[in-house]
């Protein structure tokens, strides 16, 4: 089973993966994820690192407090899916990179 293994070329494919997945994490959390509630009233943005960056709130909503913040808590958790996917989308992209037997 082990006879393919290179271990000699182990420590490159690490060092690749690592390099790879700093790559992507920088390109993650410089991605912005928008989520829309209540048919585009509210709008809130948030980076891959999971801070908000940006909510813009339709002006019909200002004297509706309760609809407010059910549609920011929509649109919210909405857009933290998003990133949480996204952290999913590159760990799985590496783990497909990773393979110490040589064979593609």
């Amino acid at each position: 089973m082990f006879d393919k293994l290179n271990l000699g070329e182990l420590g490159k494919v690490f060092e690749d993966i690592q390099e790879k997945a700093k790559k992507l994490q920088e390109e993650s959390e410089n991605r912005i994820f928008t989520a829309k509630s209540g048919g585009g009233l509210v709008k809130v943005s948030i980076n891959g690192k999971g801070e908000v960056v940006d909510i813009e709130i339709d002006d019909s909503l200002l004297e509706d407090k309760e609809s407010l913040q059910i549609l920011l808590i929509s649109a919210v958790n909405d857009a933290l899916k998003m990133v949480e996917d996204e952290k999913k989308r590159v760990a799985m992209s590496l783990m497909g990179d990773v393979n110490p037997f040589g064979q593609k």
